[in-house]
């Protein structure tokens, strides 16, 4: 297959993917009000195991189609100019997650404090523990420390574009155009800057593999943490936040005359 086939394929595979994220948004909802309604939280794990599933759908198929183009991923043009913006290597940035916590947890507190004040248990995010915040902490520090290490490690491998091969290339290529020999370009990309250019790509996939691994520990990891309701709370607001701003992205662009 063609990498323009395999371009098309994925960002296909991102579209159908956003459909399904609607339709898991639809039934976390739909569950979230049956269970404020004596629903067990039992009954809210195979629904949580689902949409799981489909997360490690998604990445499982965005390591595929990385392997057969890693500068695609990292650009994605299935993507809005608001998304490009806040991306970390080719995705969200992990420690969105606390923050996505902290904030659902502070208005779902704030809208049910009467009751938290008589001493009800509300089961979402604003009636975490203290053991629950005490390890959502830890989590969040960990994170951030393992985000770190790989942003590190990208800045690292983003200056080996200005090593001694890629210099004495640069300046090989830019006399032949000025001595007029064009004609000799296409041979030295495919002889000699293909192969240099190839383990860096190599470099790029293993940080953005490092990088989209974290992504899915975090939410494993949050996945011990929480009960089901309050996991179900919390994948309704990141299928929320992820699904708006990709929708006001899109209509930025199109405002903008911008055709990704």
């Amino acid at each position: 297959m063609s990498t323009h086939q395999e371009r098309e394929t994925f960002g296909n595979f991102f579209e159908s993917w956003i459909k399904e994220q609607n339709k898991d948004l639809e039934d976390l909802v739909s569950a979230s009000k049956e269970y404020d309604q004596e629903q067990t939280e039992e009954s809210l794990v195979p629904l949580i195991d689902q949409v799981f599933q489909h997360y490690e759908h998604y990445y499982a198929e965005k390591s595929r189609w990385a392997k057969q183009d890693v500068l695609k991923m990292l650009n994605p043009s299935w993507r809005s100019n608001l998304e490009d913006a806040f991306l970390w290597i080719g995705g969200w940035r992990p420690s969105m997650a606390f923050h996505l916590i902290y904030s659902k947890c502070g208005l779902q507190l704030e809208a049910r404090l009467e009751e938290l004040i008589r001493g009800l248990h509300t089961g979402d995010l604003g009636d975490l523990s203290a053991t629950q915040l005490r390890q959502v902490d830890e989590l969040q520090r960990d994170t951030i420390e393992k985000e770190k290490e790989i942003s590190e490690k990208h800045a690292n491998h983003q200056e080996t574009m200005a090593d001694t091969s890629m210099v004495q290339l640069s300046n090989v290529v830019t006399e032949m155009l000025r001595s007029g020999e064009e004609a000799r370009v296409a041979d030295v990309m495919e002889e000699q800057v293909e192969p240099t250019l190839e383990p860096k790509e190599e470099g790029l996939l293993e940080i953005l593999q490092m990088a989209d691994d974290l992504r899915l520990k975090t939410l494993r990891e949050i996945k011990k943490i929480l009960s089901p309701v309050q996991l179900v709370h919390f994948l309704i607001a990141a299928a929320e936040l992820h699904l708006r701003i990709h929708d006001w992205g899109k209509m930025k662009d199109a405002r903008n005359g911008i055709n990704r």
